[in-house]
């Protein structure tokens, strides 16, 4: 590695042993970055720098940011973190906020600082959020006010262990807010010469066992997801507006509504009201170009698509699940686009399998995104011939490195990722999904761990067992499915099932709630006392 540019060498000093890392890829001529890079330098200043001042850069519900605005706004964040909260190069900093220009410009401000950002996403409940707290160390916050309840929950929980001394609140503009600090502050600020693998996001995803994952990610892995997915699969050009549901905290939204845009040149639209008929309305109203989210959006937005003017919409991204031939008729029907598949995962960033245009093939995901390699692996952990369904393995310009994580070991195998995906190539070298090889949840694009709820759930007195796997559900892929032995003196009746439910949206994220709720009189074990989700999920 390059010699750090940070002075708080925590991230360093966590990452996994680099025997443990995948085998990383630079071979199109764009990923050859200087050693020395901070990404919104590149993403940002050059933006300005090239002329490009003026251009329309972030639309908001309430306002529109110009390059140059929003390059202002975020060196002001930028003085307040380094000047006011007196944050040094190499600190975490957790960020909470909806979709908005200001929660835009505030993860801009902590990369351009040389701070490590850790977004975290606004339904996450105040235990969820310590752990994050705790993993990552945290140093700041910075946070909505509309969301700072839960926050400090979880600064409570946090007593006793890393404890962020340092937060601040904006949306309100209040005495002592993130914006009342900003307007102290008119000066450009100069990006922090960073080294190009110094750490500059960790991003927060699901465990199996409902236990957090932490994934590293360095300045040039934000710089090679916008050189190649964007320009050699989705073609975007400056001209193009980018608008979506994924919240910026998910690296499906912060790629496809902030970083791809403000690469080209091109404008993001971020919505804080994420409903299928909000995206539809924003698309008319922003003249929308290029469209981001899952599946079960657009299997939503179909029936309503007559009722809005999508005439400027030219292209569609569905990612976060897997895409169903019906949903995608069903779009084409309604909107005459040929959707465009992609996977990708938190631990490589963004899409890495994908296709547009004519070499799309409904049933299929794609092909490896230029910049890419990807195969099956069979049982023996070899590359599979075309049929054979396997893990799917991937490596190119980004990959895995987990946060101080034993997990590491499992993702990471020969110079591989394995997504926990199973897959097939066809001959000629198309990727067809089958299923997940783990026991995650993905539901309506949302990965849930099966496990965590289960840990919700046995906290409620009503409950003495339970298992949780993930139904197969037309409408959200999958849905959480709970199967739950009662206490004595417990009955099974819809007003318990009810309970159960608003108990889980009471302690963890609401979209990790069971949907659907079973009774039963004892659930289904190994001799050694293992639970067998397997024969829950074929009840």
């Amino acid at each position: 590695m390059s010699p750090s540019g940070y002075a708080d060498n925590f991230a360093r000093a966590h990452l996994p042993p680099p025997e443990q890392w995948p085998e990383f890829l630079f071979d199109l001529p764009a990923l050859h970055y200087p050693a020395r890079l901070n990404c919104v330098a590149e993403l940002l200043d050059a933006a300005v720098a090239r002329g490009d001042g003026a251009r329309t850069a972030v639309i908001g519900e309430h306002e529109t940011l110009s390059y140059a605005d929003l390059q202002a706004r975020v060196d002001r964040i930028a003085h307040v973190l380094v000047d006011d909260m007196g944050l040094v190069t190499g600190n975490r900093v957790l960020l909470r906020g909806a979709n908005n220009p200001s929660m835009a410009a505030a993860l801009l401000a902590v990369l351009k600082a040389g701070c490590i950002a850790v977004p975290t996403m606004p339904l996450l409940r105040a235990r969820e959020l310590c752990t994050i707290i705790v993993k990552a160390q945290v140093d700041a916050v910075l946070c909505a006010s509309s969301l700072r309840a839960e926050l400090d929950g979880a600064l409570e929980m946090a007593q006793g262990d890393h404890v962020p001394r340092r937060k601040l609140y904006f949306g309100d503009g209040g005495e002592g807010s993130m914006e009342a600090l900003m307007a102290r502050h008119d000066a450009p600020f100069q990006a922090a010469g960073s080294a190009a693998d110094d750490v500059c996001l960790i991003s927060f995803t699901s465990g199996t066992t409902g236990i957090p994952k932490g994934t590293m990610h360095f300045h040039r892995d934000v710089l090679a997801i916008c050189d190649c997915f964007p320009v050699h699969t989705l073609q975007s050009k400056r001209d193009d507006i980018f608008i979506g549901t994924p919240p910026l905290a998910f690296t499906f939204g912060l790629g496809g509504l902030l970083l791809f845009p403000l690469r080209v040149g091109a404008a993001g639209v971020l919505l804080e009201k994420l409903t299928p008929e909000a995206l539809l309305a924003g698309i008319e109203k922003y003249r929308a170009t290029i469209c981001f989210t899952a599946p079960t959006f657009y299997r939503q937005m179909a029936p309503l698509a007559a009722k809005y003017d999508l005439s400027s919409l030219g292209k569609t991204v569905s990612a976060g699940e897997a895409l169903p031939l019906p949903t995608r008729d069903a779009w084409k029907a309604a909107t005459g686009l040929d959707m465009i598949d992609g996977i990708g995962a938190t631990e490589i960033l963004h899409i890495f399998i994908s296709a547009a245009g004519d070499a799309i093939r409904p049933g299929a995901t794609g092909k490896p995104v230029p910049g890419y390699q990807a195969c099956v692996l069979d049982a023996d952990g070899r590359p599979a011939a075309p049929g054979v369904i396997g893990r799917l393995a991937v490596k190119g310009p980004t990959g895995c490195r987990y946060l101080a994580d034993e997990r590491q070991k499992a993702y990471v195998s020969g110079g591989w990722n394995l997504t926990g995906d199973a897959y097939e190539m066809d001959a000629d070298g198309y990727f067809y999904y089958r299923s997940r090889t783990d026991d995650m949840i993905i539901s309506a694009g949302y990965n849930i761990a099966g496990a965590e709820v289960e840990d919700v759930l046995l906290r409620h007195p009503a409950v003495a067992e339970c298992g949780v796997v993930g139904r197969a559900d037309e409408e959200r892929g999958q849905v959480v499915e709970a199967h739950v032995v009662l206490k004595p003196g417990f009955e099974p009746s819809a007003a318990t099932a009810l309970e159960l439910q608003n108990f889980v949206k009471g302690e963890i994220a609401p979209y990790k709630y069971p949907r659907s709720v079973n009774f039963t009189g004892s659930l289904p074990r190994t001799e050694t006392g293992k639970l067998q989700r397997f024969k829950l999920r074929t009840q």
